[in-house]
């Protein structure tokens, strides 16, 4: 017996038309709060004064609805955005973890430590020696 496989088992099923049940919860409860906003709003003020709330509760929730950045839902998207702004941008892997996708925040030295020049001077001695000497195999090999 052969069985239908279904493909694209991520994809949010479609409950009215193109819209999933997402987009209908979220269109749902922002047009409601916009029509109860020009309501309330539009008893004691001109029709102009009263849209202007409406249209901007309406944008955002367009937005929330049916915009996707990077193929994510905007919700996490805004999530990641703020994550990014909090946290430190460099981050480290340490080993044995446990778990290789965890990653480990450590901060970046503010002070720089003072270096005497006779140390400076003796660093810089060495690794001129050590990348002559680096040269100097690498040349033998490829002669």
């Amino acid at each position: 017996m052969q069985f239908k496989v279904p493909q694209d088992v991520q994809r949010e099923d479609r409950i009215v038309g193109p819209l999933t049940l997402r987009q209908l919860i979220i269109c749902g409860i922002g047009f409601s709060m916009a029509y109860a906003i020009y309501t309330f709003v539009g008893r004691d003020y001109e029709v102009i004064t009263a849209l202007i709330p409406v249209i901007i509760i309406a944008i955002i929730t367009i937005t929330f609805a049916f915009v996707k950045p990077l193929d994510l839902v905007f919700e996490k998207y805004i999530l990641f955005l703020i994550e990014s702004l909090v946290l430190p941008p460099k981050r480290f892997w340490l080993k044995g973890t446990g778990d290789p996708s965890r990653l480990s925040y450590i901060p970046a030295p503010s002070a720089k430590k003072k270096i005497n020049p006779k140390e400076a001077e003796l660093a810089g001695v060495k690794k001129k020696k050590s990348i002559e000497e680096i040269t100097k195999i690498l040349d033998k090999k490829y002669q």
